[in-house]
């Protein structure tokens, strides 16, 4: 029975839900994570050591951290300029969250909230941009992708900012590549979007940034209503301190300053990041490898199962497998999704398919040897 002091739109909310350990699976050391697309590599030791001598050396537990991330924010800009084909990004186009998320509920308070505004988004895609905007109130309008390409239906997404079902859409959540189809944006999403009013936010995604080496950075200058997302979380090995940033027109970055939670990003995490981005041609070193084992592991999953997948641009794969014995799609992916876990490969089922990151070589071997004895 539901609270009866909680809204009801929390109540009829379905939460994210990361991965849960089920009795069912292998032990821990025999199960490959390769539902969440983080980098299978740790941080080198020497750089966890050097990490742990700062929190015992440098951070003092009894006091608040940086509050205003100065020495971050400076790191990162210097880090986007380099990948801005040659736009210059200073610090005052830098707003850091606890992880992605936080920005992109910061970028709802300061737009939609209150009714003021709805967001669009085109599924499949990464699913808390419509899961943050439930718990906000705020509404979400979907419109679909191709079935071969998962290009945006444009004529859908532009018929529902002439025409809004609810609130006129204030925000536009697109993800450079997407999440779970690993499709870049093409020049007529680019162009669609550049042709939006300045009126709409566009939010542009580039959690993979690192794996696609294609960005939009450089219209932010340009376009105040423009923001790019990016973490730390995929190809900088630090999923587990939580650590995202965008980049915007100072005016919008001050505005999330305004919204975001103080303190919201802990010493040793804002230490880490930096230690990273000092770091970064090493860390940044094994890109080239997970690209080769994406091209790899999808020309061995295609000659030696039938699932088939697309092209992807990020470090993962994206695949459906062929409908069997009249068995609905969803029930042949939770086959493969069950059976693949029991096995020790643990992958997400999502989006209508299965989405696979790319792990070790170890790793990918495993997973093809599982495909196959399925």
């Amino acid at each position: 029975m539901a609270l009866p002091f909680l809204r009801s739109a929390v109540v009829q909310l379905a939460a994210y839900m990361p991965h849960v350990e089920s009795a069912d699976d292998p032990s821990p050391a025999r199960l490959d994570i390769l539902d969440t697309n983080e980098c299978p590599y740790d941080l080198p030791k020497a750089l966890k050591e050097k990490l742990a001598w700062h929190l015992h050396h440098d951070i003092a537990a009894n006091r608040y951290p940086d509050g205003g991330h100065g020495a971050l924010k400076g790191a990162i800009a210097q880090y986007v300029t380099e990948s801005a084909d040659g736009a210059s990004v200073s610090a005052d186009h830098i707003s850091v969250g606890n992880g992605s998320d936080e920005l992109i509920r910061s970028l709802l308070i300061a737009t939609c909230v209150g009714e003021e505004g709805a967001v669009l988004v085109a599924n499949p895609t990464f699913s808390m941009y419509g899961i943050l905007a439930r718990t906000l109130g705020i509404a979400v309008v979907t419109v679909g992708r191709n079935e071969e390409t998962f290009e945006v239906d444009l004529a859908a997404a532009q018929q529902a900012i002439d025409q809004p079902p609810a609130a006129p859409v204030r925000v536009v959540f697109m993800v450079h590549p997407n999440s779970p189809t690993g499709n870049a944006l093409t020049a007529a999403e680019l162009a669609w979007l550049k042709a939006l009013p300045p009126d709409i936010l566009v939010v542009v995604d580039e959690a993979y940034f690192e794996f696609s080496q294609q960005t939009t950075v450089a219209e932010v200058l340009t376009r105040p209503n423009w923001v790019v997302l990016r973490t730390f979380s995929k190809a900088f090995r630090l999923a587990a301190y939580r650590v995202g940033y965008a980049v915007a027109n100072p005016e919008l970055t001050q505005a999330l300053e305004k919204v975001r939670l103080p303190y919201n990003l802990p010493s040793l995490t804002q230490a880490a990041a930096q230690l990273a981005l000092a770091h970064r041609q090493e860390l940044l070193a094994v890109v080239p490898e997970i690209q080769q084992q994406r091209r790899e592991l999808a020309t061995a999953i295609a000659q030696h199962t039938p699932l088939r997948l697309w092209p992807s641009d990020a470090n993962f794969l994206y695949g459906r497998p062929p409908a069997s014995s009249g068995q609905p799609l969803n029930a042949e992916l939770e086959r493969w999704f069950n059976q693949l876990r029991r096995q020790g490969t643990l992958v997400r089922h999502t989006g209508g398919g299965l989405r696979i990151t790319v792990g070790t070589p170890a790793e990918n071997q495993r997973t093809l040897a599982h495909m196959q004895q399925l």
